[in-house]
C-alpha cells in the first residue's frame, strides 16, 4: 500500500491595488528610497485602503482566487486554516468567517498564529490532517493586514511591512509528491525583540497604551536579523542533509521574505545559486503570513510536477523553520 501524502494541488493570491513606494514613504519618515532598498531589497508595497476591510477581505479573494483556477466548489473543501498575525478581531475567529463568506458549508476553521512562520506551521498542520486520512481537502490561506499594527512615524518598521494574502490546497497524493519533510522550530528568548506590547491579556487597551503607541509593531531590527539570518539558514541546511539532497537537488528555495540579506544568507548556505530563489520582496515587502504562499502565486507557472522545493521562515517569538516539498503539478 502506497503511503498518502500531502501535496499542493491549487495556488490563490490578492495584493491590494494602492502602491506604497519608497520615494512615498521619504515624504512620511526621515528615510530616503537607496538606504531602504540596500538594507532590506524593498521597493515598495501593498496596502489595504477599503474601508472596515481587514485580513479576511484579502484571504477571501486570495481563496475565491484558488477555487476559481482550480475549479471546485467551496462546499468541497473540508478544513480551513488561515495562517495570520493580524485577524479581524481578537477572539472571533477570522477562519470561521471566511469558510462562511466563501461558502464552505462543509468545513471547519480556525485561525493560527505564530507570526512571520504562520504559514509554514499552518503547512504542517494541513498535512498531518492529510495523512491522517480524515480530510481530502484542506484549504491554507496567510493573510495580513500589516498597515493596521505599524506606526508610520516608525521609521525602523514602517518600511518592511505590506499587506497581502495567498492560498494553498493541499490533497492526498499517491505518488509521493507533496510534504517530504519539516523541521520547526520555537525559542521563547524572541519574546522581548520582535513584538506589540499592548492589547493582550498582559497590558489590556487602555487611554495610556493608546496615548504612549503600545498597540504597534516593536521590532528590535539589529536583534531579528542575526537571530534569523543564522536559524533560516541552519534549518535549510539542516533539512537539506538530513535529505540527501545537494544544491543540484534542490529546484526552489521558497524563503520568508523579510529582508533581502537574510534570503541570500539562506541561499549561500544552502549552496543556490540566485535563479533559484522565489523573491518578491521588493514588490511585496513583507507581508508576514501571506509571503510564502504569495511567492508560489508569483512563481506558480515557473514550477514543474517533481521539483524540489525548500521553505524557509523565521518570525516574531522566535518560531521557525523548514519543510521539504515535492511540487504535484503543472500549471
Amino acid at each position: 500500500m502506497k503511503k498518502t501524502t500531502a501535496a499542493i494541488t491549487a495556488v490563490g493570491g490578492y495584493v491590494p491595488e494602492f502602491v506604497l513606494s519608497n520615494k512615498v514613504l521619504e515624504t512620511m519618515v526621515d528615510t530616503n528610497d537607496e538606504w531602504i532598498t540596500t538594507r532590506t531589497g524593498i521597493k515598495e508595497r501593498r496596502i489595504l485602503k477599503e474601508e472596515n476591510a481587514g485580513t479576511s477581505f484579502m484571504a477571501i479573494k486570495a481563496a475565491e482566487d484558488l477555487l476559481q483556477k482550480r475549479g471546485i466548489e467551496a462546499s468541497e473543501i473540508d478544513f480551513i486554516l488561515v495562517a495570520t498575525a493580524t485577524p479581524d478581531m481578537p477572539v472571533a475567529s477570522t477562519a470561521a468567517y471566511v469558510a462562511s463568506e466563501i461558502g464552505a458549508v462543509n468545513a471547519f476553521a480556525y485561525d493560527l498564529q505564530a507570526a512571520c512562520s504562520s504559514f509554514l506551521y499552518g503547512m504542517s498542520t494541513a498535512a498531518s490532517y492529510i495523512e491522517s486520512g480524515r480530510y481530502k481537502k484542506v484549504l491554507v490561506i496567510g493573510a495580513d493586514k500589516m498597515s493596521s499594527i505599524i506606526d508610520y512615524t516608525d521609521r525602523t518598521t514602517c518600511i518592511i511591512f505590506g499587506d497581502g494574502a495567498g492560498a494553498v490546497l493541499f490533497e492526498p497524493n499517491e505518488e509521493g509528491l507533496g510534504l517530504q519533510d519539516e523541521y520547526l522550530r520555537s525559542d521563547g528568548i524572541g519574546r522581548q525583540f520582535l513584538k506589540i506590547d499592548a492589547g493582550g491579556s498582559i497590558l489590556p487597551a487602555s487611554e495610556e497604551t493608546v496615548k504612549n503607541k503600545q498597540h504597534y509593531v516593536f521590532q528590535d531590527g539589529k536583534s531579528v536579523f542575526k537571530f534569523a539570518v543564522s536559524n533560516m539558514a541552519d534549518v535549510s541546511a539542516l533539512i537539506m542533509e538530513r535529505n540527501n539532497l545537494t544544491k543540484d537537488d534542490v529546484q526552489w528555495l521558497a524563503p520568508h521574505q523579510a529582508n533581502k540579506r537574510i534570503i541570500d544568507a539562506t541561499a549561500n548556505r544552502m549552496g543556490l545559486d540566485a535563479e533559484k530563489v522565489l523573491v518578491n520582496i521588493d514588490r511585496y515587502g513583507n507581508t508576514t503570513s501571506a509571503t510564502l504562499p504569495l511567492l508560489l502565486w508569483d512563481y506558480e507557472k515557473q514550477l514543474k510536477k517533481g521539483d524540489n522545493i525548500i521553505f524557509a521562515a523565521f518570525g516574531g517569538g522566535f518560531t521557525w523553520g523548514a519543510i521539504y516539498l515535492k511540487w504535484a503539478y503543472n500549471s
